[in-house]
């Protein structure tokens, strides 16, 4: 290694330390790690069966590829964190039905409560499906013929594809032959604008025959699910789109506006000297023809809501990716159990983790919470889910990308009128904010009975808070921290203090009814105190009285009486049971043992809350790892199984989770949804990421280096983590 190399490392080690304290003094040699699991697309390519994109992104905008770099033979989407649109009303039906939509009221413990969901059956599916998020266009290659016409491309054209994914720079090679004759398509994506960079180099250019389309789908809110494609191409009369050449802002060679109902869209184009034209009046779809006569053809296309005054060139965007995902790999968390490791697994584990970390740079890293699949397609019509947030981007906290936190975790600040609202003026609580569970930008709740009956969402920001207080040294910058989220911390435990009813019978604060579960699959009606939402509801009215003492103020009275007389975690048979006066068969009756085992979670995506015991946890978790239908579990149950596992001093079980048969990663690493819903399921990479900093760096009140790690076969390193909880 050059010595001004070493140095510069060195000293870049000495300045994480400075600003992460958790940071590791070994220097792993990231680059190598990161080249090694570089993904790639070669050879004969079978493009029917080809489910996830080749992406460039920056966490708020994404574009997926197919092997050309473009979109040239799949309609792979280009999608964003602001690309949302609502469908037409309902027939009939106009904006004040919409305003006024009420739903059933329901009785909590003989108090109404009013809830979204029982209202207009076509109101209330409106709601859910709106506003829904678009494919802002797509990209490809195109042959062009002597007397101007263009023809399309097909996967049989292609031969020799070699595709390669730098995941140190964000660079998507993508060289094949056309014809006989090479092409090579090099697309990044900036990371301060919402632009790809595409360069195509082939002597076709010279002789005239290649060009590039842009083609704009219809996009709507019918389809729950929208994978692995997002709109349709065909239904052309539905929206419009509208071409200008007018020299309107800097670097802006032309632009289209797309328009969906009251949307509009607007992709600039900049770059090499071009000719565009509209391929017919009835058609999106426009074809670009380079006004030069060599080998080379540089574009830049830009995504935006609102038209920009300028666009970047494309050394610009070039710059950005290459400068931005350098810093992302050397300034930020690392871990290696690849190099040194003897176990054969370590390989597999490896290249899911650096994998993950790049998709979850690219898909969720915006300005709110991601959606289930990032964006790659469409689930639940493109809303997130606030209880997933947890399993999206909790792990940011651990791996120390704050900058990278600190874009979504202000929902919690900017959801806080509406979250009060919701709490005090529409289902009349006394105090406190209720966080929606489905929601979009807005923080309208999504109508639905689990939408709306679902609690585990409530002490998540008590966790983001706390994460953020641990990661800022004690003085200025800590009360900076702590005054912050005062208004969040403190109405979100108003809430919960006033959800938990006292029971004059048991002398105990109860916890439901109504609600539902994490696993969703008991009757609402009937559920009371369920085990892990009583031990999350303790630990976080526990975390929000450490942070009012922290700021110097008095703690509220009803937190602590709530906190200390909660009713004790259910237990049958020597195990905790999913809720209190479940049938004591329950651990052999499919439906309480089907879907997400959170019964692991009381200890391992918990810590030792008040009240646990950890042999019984301990014998739950055993019962579970032998009785749960483990064919059901998906995406974050096996990381959450794993970080139980590791608790439990299990580590060979731990990783045996993370590397299970049905817990799988595609060639290009991205996690697979299964038959449960579409891949990506991005809650999977997430959930990874957050198991393998708390099992390499550990936890609070764990023992010795990497405990979550087997000894046996294992050689882990890893730099700039911060613990778990």
């Amino acid at each position: 290694m050059p010595a001004l190399k070493l140095r510069l490392l060195l000293a870049l080690s000495v300045l994480i330390g400075s600003i992460f304290p958790h940071h590791v003094s070994a220097i792993i040699d990231r680059r190598a790690v990161v080249a090694r699991y570089a993904p790639s697309r070669i050879g004969t390519i079978d493009f029917s069966n080809l489910t996830t994109p080749m992406q460039v992104g920056n966490g708020n905008f994404a574009f997926g590829a197919d092997p050309t770099g473009l979109q040239t033979i799949l309609p792979f989407a280009i999608m964003s964190s602001w690309g949302l649109k609502n469908d037409s009303l309902p027939p009939n039906r106009t904006q004040a039905d919409v305003d006024n939509y009420r739903g059933v009221s329901w009785l909590n413990h003989g108090r109404p409560v009013q809830y979204d969901f029982g209202g207009d059956p076509l109101i209330e599916q409106w709601l859910i499906s709106n506003p829904n998020r678009v494919n802002l266009g797509r990209v490809g290659l195109v042959l062009l013929s002597n007397n101007g016409s263009a023809m399309d491309i097909s996967a049989g054209d292609l031969s020799n594809v070699d595709q390669h994914l730098d995941l140190w720079t964000g660079k998507l090679s993508s060289a094949f032959d056309l014809g006989g004759k090479p092409v090579l398509v090099e697309t990044f994506c900036a990371q301060n604008s919402d632009s790809i960079g595409v360069t195509v180099s082939s002597p076709l250019l010279k002789q005239g025959q290649l060009g590039i389309f842009l083609d704009f789908p219809w996009n709507d809110g019918t389809k729950k699910f929208s994978a692995p494609f997002v709109g349709v191409f065909n239904e052309t009369a539905n929206h419009t789109t509208s071409l200008s050449t007018a020299r309107f802002g800097k670097n802006v060679r032309a632009q289209i506006a797309h328009t969906m109902n009251a949307a509009t869209f607007f992709t600039s184009v900049g770059g090499s000297a071009f000719k565009i034209t509209r391929d017919s009046p009835q058609a999106h779809r426009y074809t670009i023809r380079p006004g030069a006569t060599g080998s080379k053809f540089s574009l830049v296309l830009s995504y935006s809501p609102k038209k920009p005054t300028s666009i970047p060139r494309n050394r610009d965007v070039v710059q950005s990716s290459v400068g931005e995902w350098e810093k992302y790999w050397t300034t930020t968390g690392f871990v290696d159990v690849a190099t040194g490791s003897t176990d054969e697994r370590a390989e597999e584990l490896q290249r899911r983790i650096i994998l993950s970390r790049y998709w979850m740079r690219v898909n969720e890293a915006g300005d709110t919470p991601p959606q289930e699949s990032g964006l790659v397609n469409d689930g639940w019509y493109g809303k997130f889910h606030m209880e997933m947030y947890f399993w999206h981007c909790a792990h940011w906290a651990l791996w120390n990308n704050w900058d990278l936190l600190h874009r979504s975790s202000s929902i919690y600040s900017r959801f806080l009128p509406s979250s009060i609202a919701r709490a005090q003026v529409q289902q009349g609580w006394p105090a406190g904010a209720r966080w929606p569970k489905m929601t979009d930008p807005t923080g309208r709740s999504s109508p639905g009975n689990i939408n709306n009956l679902l609690i585990w969402e409530q002490p998540h920001p008590l966790v983001f808070a706390t994460y953020e207080r641990r990661a800022v040294p004690p003085g200025q910058r800590a009360h900076a921290v702590l005054a912050k989220w005062r208004s969040v911390v403190k109405e979100t435990a108003d809430w919960m203090a006033a959800f938990a009813w006292w029971n004059a019978s048991s002398r105990v604060y109860d916890i439901g009814p109504p609600m539902y579960v994490v696993a969703e699959d008991t009757s609402p009606n009937i559920t009371r105190n369920p085990a892990f939402e009583l031990a999350y509801w303790r630990y976080g009215l526990g975390l929000a009285e450490t942070w009012m003492r922290e700021l110097g103020e008095d703690v509220p009275s009803q937190w602590t009486h709530v906190r200390d007389n909660l009713a004790k975690l259910p237990v049958e048979n020597g195990t905790y049971a999913v809720y209190e006066g479940i049938p004591e068969d329950f651990w052999t009756t499919p439906a309480f043992i089907n879907d997400h085992p959170a019964l692991v979670g009381l200890y391992g995506w918990l810590p030792e809350t008040p009240g646990l015991d950890i042999a019984t946890a301990n014998l739950t978790t055993q019962k579970v790892w032998t009785t749960w239908n483990i064919s059901n579990c998906w995406g974050w149950d096996f990381p959450m199984l794993a970080m139980s596992a590791a608790r439990l001093g299990e580590p060979e079980k731990a990783i045996e989770w993370l590397l299970h048969p049905l817990f799988q990663f595609d060639d290009i690493g991205m996690p697979i949804g299964g038959v449960r819903v579409p891949t990506p399921y991005f809650p999977g990479s997430g959930a990874l990421l957050y198991s393998i900093a708390m099992m390499a760096k550990g936890w609070d009140g764990s023992k010795g280096r990497a405990p979550g790690f087997p000894t046996n076969g294992w050689e882990v390193k890893f730099e700039g983590l911060a613990k778990a909880l």
